[in-house]
């Protein structure tokens, strides 16, 4: 999505190298390709990725004390759905090399699917390019279906993001809007309601 939105290769690998998310970076992408503001960029990484912020209040209890800030700073940067759910499995105090070593594949793996994905994308013929693109939201569509079965609160969050999204697309004076706006009211409006309609407690016990 990136390159063909006409965003040269080598940031789209610098943008994966420092942007360690996979929900902010596709956001981020189509806000960049839009022309957003810096705010609104802004706004849209710390909202989408505000979770990290929990993931690692709770993992910073299970972190060694005598672990410095500049290795904290490192296992932050690190942290991601994947290895928060694996680091949190662990019953012993964790430490730097382990966590170092839990971030490390990962991330280079992550770095070099984005190699490989934005350098074969530049050779791709347009139609191919564009397939690609339909295949990245049914990846998306794959991850949210499952959860929106299994959870009704999950499912009325997805369904409220999706009506309040397709609003600021269609309807007038709502559709003035610029991209970066309508993904943060969306996102904040969507969140709200799941968290009025659906108290933590109430999902406890579904």
């Amino acid at each position: 999505m990136a390159v063909k939105g006409g965003i040269p290769v080598w940031i789209t690998i610098l943008i994966s190298l420092t942007n360690l998310t996979s929900a902010g970076q596709f956001a981020g992408a189509g806000l960049i390709i839009a022309n957003a503001s810096l705010m609104e960029i802004t706004l849209s990484m710390f909202i989408i990725n505000i979770r990290y912020l929990l993931m690692s209040l709770s993992l910073s209890q299970k972190i060694t004390q005598e672990m410095p800030l500049k290795r904290r700073c490192l296992v932050a940067f690190g942290i991601t759905d994947e290895t928060f759910a694996v680091a949190s499995l662990e019953n012993n105090e964790i430490k730097f090399p382990f966590m170092l070593g839990l971030i490390t594949s990962p991330y280079l793996g992550w770095a070099l699917g984005t190699v490989m994905g934005s350098v074969t994308t530049s050779l791709l013929p347009d139609f191919l390019q564009s397939a690609m693109g339909i295949a990245l939201y049914a990846m998306f569509i794959a991850l949210i279906v499952p959860s929106a079965k299994k959870s009704k609160a999950a499912f009325w969050v997805t369904a409220s993001a999706i009506l309040i999204s397709s609003a600021f697309k269609w309807l007038p004076y709502l559709n003035n809007l610029s991209g970066g706006w309508s993904i943060i009211l969306a996102a904040v409006a969507a969140s709200a309601l799941g968290a009025i309609l659906f108290p933590m407690e109430d999902e406890a016990n579904e």
